[in-house]
């Protein structure tokens, strides 16, 4: 028996008594409130934007956001439909625009992909999140099960960045925007 076999063996026995951890119902039960409801809700309790929009109104709220800016930093994933500023570096951008893999209702979190561009994501001080209403999910557990296939790392973004590790003073945007815009979009893309 080699080493490796050995060991799973060893581990195997000792696990072998001890009781399985408990895993929440599958499927998980259903909220009773609307996911899209709770979903906005949760995004205003972690001090986040989140608007329902179609096509137009898509535009609309990125021409609202651009206005005054030089650029923006775009995630691989924006239609070029929404590209509406001309493309600049993550660094150097005032905003930065993703499309979200999903959304999770329960904790107002959108999931944004390495796939994607993680530097579009984080350094610009301002996010704009795009994520379809098809992709917005009661909880985590359900997106996860839904998913086909994973990038390499998701980051769960549930607001803008904030931190009060020195002082316990409230600081936005120190370890990434601080001011997170989620837009929810209705209908076909």
């Amino acid at each position: 028996m080699d080493a490796k076999s050995r060991i799973l063996s060893r581990i195997r026995h000792a696990l072998k008594e001890r009781p399985k951890a408990l895993l929440p119902e599958h499927p998980h039960p259903a909220f009773s409130q609307d996911p899209l409801e709770l979903f906005l809700k949760r995004l205003a309790e972690n001090g986040a934007e989140g608007h329902l929009v179609d096509k137009e109104g898509a535009r609309k709220l990125l021409a609202d956001l651009a206005q005054g800016l030089s650029g923006a930093a775009y995630g691989k994933g924006v239609p070029d439909a929404l590209r509406l500023l001309p493309e600049l570096p993550p660094e150097e951008a005032p905003l930065g625009v993703s499309r979200a893999l999903f959304a999770v209702a329960e904790t107002g979190t959108v999931a944004l992909s390495s796939e994607d561009g993680r530097r579009a994501q984080l350094l610009p001080p301002v996010h704009l999140v795009l994520v379809e209403e098809e992709r917005l999910y009661p909880s985590l557990l359900e997106a996860f099960l839904d998913l086909k296939s994973l990038p390499s790392a998701i980051g769960l973004h549930s607001g803008p960045s904030k931190s009060a590790d020195i002082g316990q003073v409230m600081v936005k945007g120190v370890h990434g925007p601080g001011r997170l815009v989620v837009a929810v979009l209705q209908g076909t893309w």
